[in-house]
């Protein structure tokens, strides 16, 4: 049984086979670092984890973080997969999301995923209970998920706080990577020559328009706004809903699974 489950970007950066030799000879050297077999993620005792070169930590979550593993909803298929931890850590750096439970047992010691392999990650706010971070994570054979599986699902349980700040993050470093990745598919070099850990992570100057938009900006007619309170005050007022329609999230899984299953199939 594997103790770690990794997936790792097909057709992409290729991290793992001279960072794990380059790993797996610092858990000779650094004391407090547990090499597990065919482990992807180097334990340390005081800091979570093993970084790669030049991998940068962004965020860190509270303590008390649940992690579920599971196929998604519509899989029909026999090979099945399903990992539990109630209380870990997740991290989120440059190059990967990383989660260290913090009861490890034979069957579960880390969970760890490119950036890149996460898809159509979101935020669930429920009335009651923690806020959840969900997403599709793609897997490749090797990684200790059953080939079979397209995509499995991923849940994250903040429960104390911090799945928005986590979300935020990560759609920041995910859209850097992948803009990184397309130029470098655009010049004609390929996903194998990108570096992601050079990747620039400042944030963009805030858009503040031009300075002379309201001087170019033509006179506000009352009138217009008059007539068009006063058509809503006939009409009612105009609620968007709260919540997506019953059955969107597992429609709009399904539809990135079958997405990355084709992109699978065209590329094997």
């Amino acid at each position: 049984m594997l103790v770690e489950y990794l997936v790792a970007y097909k057709d992409g950066p290729s991290l793992c086979p001279r960072y794990y030799q380059i790993l797996t000879k610092a858990t000779k050297l650094m004391p407090g670092v547990s090499d597990f077999p065919r482990s992807w993620v180097m334990l340390h005792d005081q800091e979570g984890f093993v970084r790669l070169p030049n991998e940068q930590s962004i965020y860190t979550s509270p303590p008390r973080t649940s992690l579920s593993l599971q196929p998604l909803g519509s899989y029909k298929g026999n090979d099945s997969i399903s990992l539990q931890s109630s209380a870990g850590q997740i991290y989120l750096t440059n190059q990967r999301v990383v989660y260290i439970p913090a009861q490890k047992s034979a069957e579960f010691q880390s969970f760890s995923a490119p950036l890149l392999n996460i898809h159509d990650s979101h935020v669930t706010a429920p009335f009651f209970g923690p806020n959840v971070w969900i997403s599709l994570v793609q897997p490749v054979p090797g990684g200790g998920i059953p080939p079979s599986l397209p995509a499995v699902q991923l849940k994250v349980t903040f429960k104390e706080g911090g799945a928005f700040d986590f979300s935020n993050h990560f759609e920041r470093i995910k859209e850097r990577v992948q803009q990184a990745v397309e130029l470098s598919q655009e010049s004609g070099r390929g996903t194998r020559t990108v570096d992601i850990s050079s990747v620039h992570l400042e944030e963009l100057p805030a858009y503040t328009g031009p300075q002379n938009a309201a001087a170019d900006a033509p006179p506000y007619d009352h009138s217009v706004r008059s007539n068009t309170h006063h058509d809503r005050g006939n009409s009612g007022p105009e609620l968007e809903p709260l919540e997506p329609p019953p059955g969107y999230e597992e429609v709009q899984q399904q539809s990135v699974a079958n997405e990355l299953e084709e992109r699978l199939r065209r590329t094997s």
